[in-house]
């Protein structure tokens, strides 16, 4: 698996939230304030504005989109002038009538998406971005892109059967060609930070590759290096700058990321897991572990609470909040 698809498969929950809500002005609903949430809001019809808490302002128009990678609160309204609305929780029920989405009084579209990370781990990727990020509609540059948000608009406006399935396909394909958008080469509007250069530059790039590709190798800063075609001195030196942590600090890292999943997702011995993460000892595992969680690994299995399908809510309805 290359390395955007593997870090963001192992730190979501698997718990998404993906809704449409049609709505007619005035109206105002609060986000945020989930620091394990990543979450987005497309513009699809009309207009809006994001107010972060700090005061900054951001105007969305049609395809426009405001990724919120932190979880930071901020307020969505049709005008600033709008009074502050109600909480919009992820896996809550909207208050709120209902209006179909080919009602002419739904002035305003908006679809939104949320992901719950893994509590903790704030990987590089996520971590270089900032609080708010604006990425404006540009269809003839991201093609893609707008492609897939169309079909996510039009798969939860619809009653169609195998939505179920192709809901969730589709807030992938959203997410996973957002991020190419601003982990890419044209990335300078966006300011997404180490990793956008990481991943472009071809030396840390190969390594980034081979950490992911095979996380439990016994990797030296040297056979890394090689890797990259560099020498270990000035790979390091690349790495940490552009990564934002040494060669084995971030394969440390790693590793310990992977296990937590693997104990939350997978009933596995401990022996096990350390073996799949490049531990050759269960002792050795469980003391990294705990140094980097803070607890033990058995102990945090048993914290860890079972992912409900149910807590998986895709919204279909669009709804006037």
């Amino acid at each position: 698996m290359d390395v955007l698809s593997d870090v963001m498969t192992v730190l979501r929950t698997g718990r998404p939230f993906a809704a449409r809500f049609a709505r007619s002005a005035p109206w105002s609903v609060r986000h945020g304030g989930r620091s394990n949430g990543c979450g987005l809001q497309i513009m699809v019809r009309g207009t809006a504005v994001a107010v972060a808490e700090d005061g900054r302002t951001f105007t969305l128009g049609p395809g426009d989109l405001l990724v919120v990678p932190h979880g930071a609160p901020h307020l969505v309204a049709d005008s600033a002038a709008t009074p502050p609305g109600p909480a919009c929780e992820p896996g809550r029920q909207p208050s709120g009538a209902v209006i179909r989405s080919d009602d002419p009084g739904a002035s305003h579209v908006m679809l939104c998406m949320a992901y719950e990370m893994a509590p903790n781990r704030t990987h590089p990727l996520i971590a270089t971005l900032p609080d708010f990020v604006h990425v404006p509609a540009d269809p003839a540059a991201r093609p893609e892109l707008a492609n897939a948000i169309a079909m996510l608009d039009n798969e939860l406006a619809s009653e169609l059967r195998g939505g179920d399935v192709l809901v969730p396909a589709l807030v992938d394909a959203v997410l996973m060609y957002l991020l190419r958008a601003l982990l890419g080469p044209h990335t300078g509007d966006c300011r997404s930070g180490g990793w956008a250069v990481a991943l472009g530059d071809d030396a840390v790039a190969a390594a980034l590759e081979a950490i992911h590709a095979d996380p439990a190798r016994q990797w030296t800063v040297a056979s890394l290096g090689e890797r990259a075609g560099l020498s270990r001195s000035a790979f390091s030196r690349r790495f940490t700058e552009l990564v934002g942590q040494p060669p084995l600090g971030y394969l440390t890292s790693w590793r310990l990321t992977l296990a937590a999943r693997l104990l939350a997702d997978t009933d596995a011995p401990l022996s096990a897991v350390a073996r799949r993460v490049g531990y050759a000892s269960e002792f050795a595992f469980a003391a990294a572990f705990k140094r980097d969680f803070g607890t033990p690994p058995g102990q945090f299995r048993k914290q860890v609470p079972a992912c409900d399908p149910a807590d998986e809510v895709f919204r279909r309805e669009p709804v006037l909040l």
